[in-house]
């Protein structure tokens, strides 16, 4: 099959399962395709985690789901050595880190100590264990969730690691018709128990490859820095996005070109991608957050007043 095939059957399959949300499922790709992460701020029930598990079953991916807890610790993540009485030496557990695809479920109920570890995990794509470092699989992808609507016993992400993060999105309420449609989905069965894999990790990894030789022009490089100057120029914002904010959307912006069947990027790739990859890097002053002004709705604003390259 060809990358356009590719990308379709996951899409396809995945939406045997998540009705309504194609949008999001591009993002997901797009965020696997980046080598990147992602972070969804949700209310519970909307899908997440069977978004997930989904998109692990299409590519045939090892998935692992860890619950995190406030009493969970760095070493049940990333394993432990435990010494063998046998041989006399220590050996390696590995822990639930080491698979292709994690599902970080809660990320805020568990201590800054242990949000560090995966966070460490995901920059790396390594863990060290007693003076040893082992390779994480290749590709590795982490899902983080948190719950936006509960405080109590959760620490938050600081804005620093969340900026570790590729992409922060909400996946949000279904349509009527959709919900209609949802319900008509599970009246007999689940349709992620029937689900099946439409491709293997070869062809994810090769993707990645194709990702990697998209071509982008200066003029739209110039485009992803004067979007990004602007988040720290515009008067809401206290802290704009870093460097690492431009080079994210450049990755994503040459993985949405993919997505549209183009070797190139165009200015729609970049706005396309945009406020999901930048919402999580901004920071605002408290008086625009009294107003209720959403990190959202001012990359949306500057995305309309950014001049958009004419040639490219």
């Amino acid at each position: 099959m060809g990358n356009q095939a590719v990308i379709e059957s996951i899409i396809t399959n995945v939406e045997k399962v998540i009705v309504g949300k194609t949008e999001v499922i591009k993002i997901f790709i797009a965020g696997l395709l980046s080598r990147g992460h992602i972070l969804i701020e949700d209310i519970p029930g909307v899908g997440k985690t069977m978004l997930v598990r989904a998109l692990a079953k299409s590519i045939n991916a090892n998935f692992k789901r860890i619950q995190f807890t406030p009493d969970l610790l760095p070493s049940d993540i990333t394993g432990v050595s435990i010494f063998n009485q046998q041989t006399s030496q220590f050996e390696f557990k590995p822990g639930p880190i080491f698979a292709n695809i994690i599902l970080a479920d809660e990320v805020n109920r568990t201590t800054p100590r242990t949000q560090s570890g995966l966070l460490e995990a995901m920059q790396e794509y390594a863990v060290t264990v007693d003076g040893k470092t082992h390779k994480l699989p290749e590709p590795f992808f982490v899902i983080a969730t948190q719950n936006p609507i509960e405080f109590y016993g959760t620490y938050p992400l600081p804005e620093a690691q969340l900026d570790r993060f590729l992409l922060r999105i909400s996946m949000g309420y279904l349509e009527d018709a959709e919900e209609v449609k949802l319900l008509e989905h599970r009246l007999t069965k689940d349709p992620i128990d029937e689900l099946g894999p439409v491709i293997n990790l070869m062809d994810i990894l090769s993707l990645m490859a194709s990702v990697n030789a998209i071509h982008i022009n200066k003029d739209i490089l110039v485009y992803i820095v004067r979007i990004i100057k602007s988040t720290r120029t515009h008067p809401d914002i206290k802290l704009g996005s870093s460097p690492r904010g431009s080079l994210s959307l450049m990755h994503l912006a040459k993985a949405y070109a993919l997505l549209n069947n183009r070797d190139y990027v165009i200015p729609s790739d970049v706005k396309s991608i945009a406020i999901p990859a930048l919402n999580h890097r901004i920071i605002l002053y408290p008086s625009a957050l009294v107003k209720g002004t959403k990190p959202q709705e001012i990359v949306k604003e500057i995305l309309e007043k950014t001049p958009v390259p004419v040639e490219v």
